[in-house]
């Protein structure tokens, strides 16, 4: 899906330490995948390739063809997006987390969530969902660029290096993230944690070579 360019305010005056200060932020236009990438997406590079499946690659509470594939690390992810990018003859690559922001809020200025300041209970059988892994992509309705299942579901990683404290010294115009770091930055919510999905601006990080049960991704170009 098209992100048309344009400012917005990014982080949030209420959230973590980490989403301060909020100012106003400039991205170019890019595209987004509509969906996270799922494991018949996934299935076919690991054919291509004869890459190793994910640790979780067998397991019926993750494995089907329209869930989004889980436990890749973040250099998974990076070979992913290489593979397609040859297969294509466009470059595909992991959003930045300023773009993530920028896609997630759907040109809602100001919001916590895609849809608006409504909590997450509000959204339709809320108590009933993500009971073992994430849902197949689709089940919820997209935000205001088409975007589905943006902030729920799985943790996306994006392409920056993680700091805490980086938009105090960040760039205005399309940030990259910091030049070095231990963690790589992700964003959105993940079915297994208590609240289940993120507000737009809320942060998170792991080191890039784990493989967990939440973390998944979507590409961008």
């Amino acid at each position: 899906m098209l992100i048309p360019e344009g400012w917005f305010a990014m982080g949030s005056g209420n959230g973590q330490e980490n989403e301060r200060p909020v100012r106003q932020v400039w991205i170019d236009p890019f595209y987004l995948g509509e969906c996270q990438v799922t494991n018949a997406e996934y299935a076919g590079f690991l054919d291509a390739t004869r890459g190793n499946v994910p640790p979780l690659w067998h397991d019926s509470n993750f494995n089907g063809p329209d869930r989004p594939v889980v436990s890749v690390s973040w250099f998974d992810a990076l070979k992913y997006c290489a593979w397609l990018s040859e297969i294509s003859g466009r470059k595909y690559r992991l959003p930045t987390e300023a773009e993530w922001e920028r896609a997630a809020r759907g040109g809602l200025e100001g919001k916590l969530f895609p849809w608006g300041d409504d909590s997450p209970q509000s959204l339709p059988n809320y108590a009933e969902r993500w009971k073992a892994g994430p849902e197949p992509i689709r089940r919820s309705s997209p935000n205001g660029f088409g975007l589905y299942d943006i902030c729920q579901n799985v943790h996306e990683w994006c392409s920056d290096w993680y700091q805490s404290d980086y938009y105090a010294h960040s760039p205005q115009r399309n940030p990259q993230g910091p030049d070095t770091g231990q963690r790589r930055s992700s964003r959105g919510g993940s079915w297994r944690h208590h609240i289940k999905v993120t507000r737009c601006a809320a942060r998170s990080s792991i080191p890039p070579e784990f493989q967990y049960a939440d973390y998944g991704f979507r590409v961008a170009c």
